[in-house]
Order: C-alpha cells, then sequence, then structure tokens
C-alpha cells in the first residue's frame, strides 16, 4: 500500500469540524497528518479545485449475493460504490438464500475482502424473511454481523420484532426496519392515488407505510430502544418521527435520493425504473421529505440500491421494484439540495457520511488523524449526464438515466488504495 499526499484540497469533515483549505497525508492506510503546505517524497495527489470529504456510508444496499448475481454481486456492487464516493454500505439480508445464518454471513465477509468497499452485514430477524421463526442472533453476531432487519419485507409478526428490537442492544446490534403494513399494500404497484387512476394501476396507498412506521415508533417508545426507519416516503411517515423525537422516542430515519427529487409523475411514462417499494409518492410528501432533511427529522440519507436486469425490468406492472443508486446519489443530493441553497455541503456530508457511520456504529465518517483513508474528491461544479452504459454495476435501472447532474466524484481512496480515479 502506497503512503500518499492529497494536496491543495478543500478539505470538510463535519464530525472533526474540520472546513478549509488543507493537505492530506495518508500512511499505512489511515490518515496522518491534515495541515497547511505538507511535504512529501511520495506520489502526490493535486485536488486543487476539489473537495476531500469522508467517504460516503450507504445504510441502504441489496449487492444481491448470494443467489442473485446476475443482477450485481459483491464484488461488482462495490465498484459501482467507489465510483458514488461509497466507502462503507451496509448490505441487506434479501439474498437467494437470505442472509440468516452465520454461514451466509461469512460468504459475504470473506468475498468482500478484496472488493471495492468495506461491507457490512444486515442479517435478517427471521428466517427466510417470512415472519414465522426467529433467527439466532447470537450466531449472526458472532458471524460478523452489525444489524438485523427483513428489509425487502416488514416483520409482519410484531412479537418477533419486539424481541429482536429487546435483544439487539445486548449484542450492540442496530434494529433497521422496513416499515409497511401489507394487508394495506395488498399487491399494489405505485402510489394510490391520481397517477394510479390515470395508469389503471393498482396503488399502495401512503398509510401501508404510515402504520408501519407508527408500529415501529411504538415499540421504541414502549422498549425503550433505538430502531431505525428505513426509505421514508410520505409526509405522514416524517411528521410521525419528528413527534417520536420531540418525545425522546429513540428512533432515527433515512430517505433516499429519488424521494427529494422524485414524484409519481415519472411513472406516466410507463417505465418500471421509476417502480420501487416504496413507491414514488406526491409533491406534498416530497417536500416533507426536504423538511425533514432540513430540520433534522431525517438523520440520514441511503440509496436502497435494488438491482435488477433489463428482463426484470421489462414490463411495467409486473417487473419487481427497485432502482439502483450509488453511482449518483451523491450527485443528486448536490443537484437536488446544494445548488438550490436548501442545504449546505457540509450537511449533505453529514447526512450521507457522518450520521450514518454513528448510527451504524462503525469507524467512518471522519477524516480524524488516526482514522481510516476512506476519502472521496469530489468536483461539486461539475455537470454530467447520467449515461447507463458507463456505470460500473451489473444493472442499468436508474430513475436518473439521461439526467444532467451536478457534483462529481473524481477519485475514492478506500483505506488508503485508490478504488476509483476519474481525474
Amino acid at each position: 500500500m502506497k503512503d500518499l499526499l492529497i494536496k491543495n484540497a478543500t478539505v470538510v469533515s463535519p464530525a472533526d469540524k474540520i472546513s478549509g483549505r488543507y493537505d492530506i497525508l495518508v500512511r499505512n492506510g489511515k490518515i496522518a497528518q491534515i495541515g497547511e503546505n505538507l511535504s512529501f517524497d511520495g506520489e502526490a495527489i493535486n485536488a486543487e479545485g476539489l473537495y476531500a470529504i469522508p467517504g460516503l456510508v450507504d445504510m441502504h444496499v441489496h449487492l444481491r449475493d448470494p443467489g442473485q448475481t446476475q443482477k450485481e454481486d459483491i464484488i461488482t456492487g462495490c465498484r459501482a460504490a467507489a465510483a458514488g464516493g461509497v466507502t462503507s454500505l451496509l448490505a441487506m439480508p434479501n439474498t437467494t438464500p437470505a442472509t440468516d445464518s452465520g454461514d451466509v454471513v461469512r460468504y459475504i465477509l470473506d468475498k468482500a475482502k478484496d472488493a471495492d468497499a468495506n461491507v457490512y452485514v444486515a442479517a435478517s430477524i427471521t428466517k427466510g424473511l417470512k415472519s414465522l421463526e426467529p433467527t439466532d442472533i447470537e450466531e449472526l453476531k458472532n458471524a460478523g454481523a452489525i444489524a438485523l432487519t427483513d428489509d425487502g419485507r416488514p416483520v409482519e409478526n410484531t412479537r418477533l420484532l419486539s424481541d429482536a428490537m429487546k435483544k439487539a442492544p445486548l449484542y450492540g446490534m442496530h434494529v433497521v426496519a422496513h416499515c409497511e403494513d401489507l394487508y394495506l399494500a395488498d399487491g399494489g404497484k405505485i402510489n394510490e392515488g391520481e397517477v394510479s387512476e390515470k395508469l389503471g394501476v393498482k396503488g399502495i396507498p401512503a398509510s401501508a407505510e404510515d402504520c408501519g412506521t407508527a408500529r415501529e415508533i411504538a415499540l421504541a417508545a414502549a422498549l425503550d430502544v433505538p430502531v431505525h426507519i428505513c426509505h421514508v416516503s410520505t409526509k405522514t411517515s416524517v411528521e410521525l418521527i419528528r413527534d417520536a423525537k420531540n418525545r425522546g422516542v429513540k428512533v432515527t430515519a433515512e430517505t433516499a435520493p429519488h424521494y427529494f427529487s422524485l414524484t409519481d409523475r415519472e411513472l406516466l411514462r410507463g417505465d418500471a425504473d421509476f417502480r420501487m417499494n416504496p413507491p414514488l409518492r406526491t409533491i406534498s410528501d416530497m417536500d416533507e421529505i426536504i423538511n425533514g432533511l432540513l430540520d433534522g427529522t431525517l438523520d440520514a440519507i441511503a440509496t436502497d440500491h435494488a438491482p435488477h436486469t433489463v428482463e426484470d425490468k421489462a414490463d411495467f406492472v409486473n417487473a419487481p421494484n427497485g432502482s439502483i443508486g450509488m453511482e449518483t446519489s451523491l450527485a443528486v443530493g448536490i443537484t437536488c439540495l446544494v445548488k438550490r441553497g436548501l442545504l449546505s455541503f457540509e450537511k449533505l456530508v453529514e447526512k450521507m457520511s457522518v450520521n450514518p457511520a454513528r448510527i451504524l456504529g462503525i469507524n467512518a465518517g471522519t477524516l480524524a488523524v488516526g482514522a481510516p483513508a476512506d476519502i472521496a474528491l469530489v468536483d461539486l461544479d461539475e455537470e454530467w449526464v447520467v449515461d447507463v452504459d458507463k456505470l460500473h454495476g451489473k444493472s442499468k435501472n436508474t430513475p436518473f438515466k439521461g439526467r444532467r447532474l451536478c457534483g462529481k466524484v473524481k477519485k475514492t481512496i478506500l483505506g488508503g488504495k485508490v478504488v476509483f480515479d476519474e481525474m
């Protein structure tokens, strides 16, 4: 591993209260020094005009490995992560087989050793994600899992969810909750409302998410334990989380870039790349998602990166839900929040790096001396068009295809090693 010096960068590291023009010296894979006019005999990277930030932490990623590797695998998923400035990610358990045993957890971590991002594992709360039988949390923890969720589905059995929420803190783990009432969702495909009626496609009411959110908040309050709410998409869910936080409930929450930049009007295109779960919502929902990011109700921005093949997505109504997002997430945040004057770049870095690392309890989100040298160099002003043929993962199902975005990751460094370079 080469030591290196990053010269003339605008360093933004909110966790360390660093904001200014500095050099960063990297030795043995760690941050050795941050200062002005540092000297070094080895490799130097001229970062003039670029921002140096702690690598992004995407706390909601579907790598599809094991079992669905035609869509993505651990190596290609992490390659896409690196291209988006993501250096750490949390892999969801709806693999085939589900990540419900120590063997599957160990398989993922072993394969990820040579990947271009740090992979952390969220194991399932119930076996096979069927909400019938609990997994062995101690076994999963010992194998290396750091979080628990049935994401892809909610835990339908509230008793099993409650038991997991009580046990998780004892093992230093975090419950990450997919909030959805499947009886209310009732097999719907898109947001229930004017667009679903116009298309003649069965809708999912916002209340399906809201009732799930209310349940998880109620459990966290009753048990006095933490819970993290995934992919918030509705106005009412934001309001429920805001109220819970004001009451001292130990709840954190994330949203995804598509929920603060797109609405269900996009579905009039009849393109399944705009179908995800939760679905794109209305303009009033989008506005409240943005408000939730601004006032701190929503702690984090994650992608819910969900790869599918072109064949999977060919049929608008019958296609599976999900869209990819790691290569575009930072640019969407810069374009739709920072450049519009809604959120400072420092706050965006908090939402995409600092806070996710804090919630998960991992060593990331910082450029402090001694921390791993996980760094993204970003040009905040470079404009680019999302070309699916130039993306780095296996799947191309992005709702931002053809969009002109502002903000480009130019280089990503993982543990002192350059894993993505477009300089």
